[in-house]
Parts: C-alpha cells; sequence; structure tokens
C-alpha cells in the first residue's frame, strides 16, 4: 500500500508541476461540460418531461456521470490507456515492481482535463441540489458516483484486455466512446434491444441513469442491484486483465507469427 501512495502521490506531483497548464486543462473540460448542461437544460425548457425524465433528473445524471468520468478518467487516467500499453508491450515495468500490476497502472497517471469533469460533477450537482442539500441526498450522490466509477471502470478495463490477446486496441477506444455517448443520455430514450444492452453488454445505464433515479427516490432494492452490477464489473475487470497478463507474460502474443 505505501509503494501504491507514493505512485499516487508522484502521479499527482507530475500533473501539478505545470500548474498554469493544469487549471487551463480543467478549465476547458468545464466549458465543454457547462455546454452540455446548457443543451438539455433548452432542450425540456422546450419539450417538457420526456418518458419520466425532466430537466433535474437529467442534470442529476450528467453530474453522477461526470464525477464519476473524472474519478476514473482524471484520477486514474490509465484505465483508458490499459489497453494501448499491452498492445504496444510497455507493461514490463509494472511486473517487475513488488506491487500488484493493475493497481500500480490505475494510479501511475493523473490526467488533468478529466479532474475538470470531477469538479464540474460536484459542483453542478450542488446547484441542481439546491433547496434539498440533505445528508441523504448527498449520501446517495457518493454511492450512486462510487457505482457508476466501478462499473465505467470494470467495463473499461474488461474491454481493455482484449489487446493482450488481438494486439490492438480497437476495441477498448470503442468502447470508450460508446461508453459515454450512450451514458450522456437517459436510459429510457431507448427501447427494446438497445435498452437491454444498456443494462448489461455496455451497462452505461449504471453509470448515470440509475444512480440518478436512486437520488429522486432512493429503492434499496435498487441500491443492491446497482452495487451487485458494480461489484460484478469490478471482478471481471481485475479477472481478465489478469488472464490477459498471464498471456503477455508468457510472451505467446508477441512471438506468434
Amino acid at each position: 500500500m505505501r509503494g501504491l501512495a507514493a505512485t499516487m502521490r508522484g502521479a499527482f506531483a507530475e500533473a501539478w508541476s505545470n500548474r498554469a497548464g493544469f487549471w487551463a486543462q480543467a478549465a476547458a473540460m468545464v466549458v465543454n461540460d457547462v455546454a452540455w448542461v446548457g443543451f438539455w437544460v433548452l432542450f425540456f425548457g422546450r419539450v417538457g418531461a420526456v418518458r419520466g425524465w425532466d430537466r433535474e433528473g437529467v442534470l442529476v445524471m450528467l453530474a453522477i456521470l461526470t464525477t464519476a468520468g473524472g474519478v476514473v478518467l482524471g484520477l486514474f487516467a490509465n484505465t483508458r490507456s490499459l489497453g494501448r500499453l499491452a498492445a504496444e508491450g510497455e507493461l514490463d515495468a509494472a511486473l517487475s515492481l513488488p506491487v500488484p500490476p493493475l493497481a500500480y497502472l490505475l494510479v501511475r497517471r493523473v490526467e488533468a482535463v478529466n479532474i475538470g469533469d470531477l469538479v464540474f460533477g460536484v459542483l453542478l450537482f450542488c446547484v441542481v441540489s439546491v433547496g434539498d442539500f440533505s445528508v441523504a441526498r448527498v449520501a446517495t450522490y457518493v454511492l450512486g458516483v462510487v457505482v457508476a466509477s466501478t462499473v465505467l471502470a470494470g467495463f473499461l478495463i474488461t474491454t481493455a484486455s482484449v489487446s493482450f490477446f488481438v494486439g490492438r486496441n480497437d476495441v477498448g477506444e470503442l468502447s470508450f466512446h460508446s461508453a459515454l455517448l450512450f451514458a450522456s443520455y437517459p436510459v429510457d430514450v431507448f427501447g427494446g434491444v438497445g435498452k437491454v444492452v444498456l443494462y448489461t453488454v455496455v451497462p452505461t445505464a449504471f453509470m448515470g441513469a440509475v444512480p440518478a433515479r436512486l437520488v429522486a427516490s432512493f429503492d434499496p432494492v435498487l441500491a443492491l442491484v446497482a452495487v451487485g452490477v458494480a461489484v460484478a464489473f469490478a471482478v471481471l475487470g481485475w479477472g481478465s486483465f489478469t488472464l490477459g497478463l498471464r498471456r503477455y507474460a508468457s510472451g505467446a502474443v508477441w512471438t506468434r507469427g
């Protein structure tokens, strides 16, 4: 644990070494997030509620999604890069250290631009919750962020692990973009097979919509389901990476053909 803590401190120090650049990148992401919020505010101002979702519900969903995105892609920035590192054979250094390779890689790098997401998500939740800023609401928001972060990280690690077997990061990149795209919309705007996919194969429903529902109206059964899904994707991500790492360490992928 001391080694991982030292690695994380080093990652923060590296990201913070250029303070002007750090804040410039974070501010750029905040501006992007504000534009997205502006779109939804204008949209609901014209059409009202859509399939049970109103302006406040979607803004809470975006607050949870951006906070979780900031945690996963900002504080644990290598979550997105695992597939590339595996495909390019750049994991050797991690394997030589006396720390768990996956944990080390996740805390090794901080991405300043996505810290803007983290800051924005917290501020957006505070703004939306004005007049209803209870302990229970904050606790549910925190639970939702933990669930969303775990599901997002587990999903990205699982899909990135495909790179161990195919030698390319196409699946990981496609999964990253699809996750952020679909998670930005209320899951109920989709129907049929598409909706089923967003609860299972590409679990974006648990990255924003389901946690937002819990904030609006806490349901212990739904909360247990969400936590269960988060645990399942955490285990799936760890298992996929571990299995892929064995193949990487054996050299089988890099010596064939």
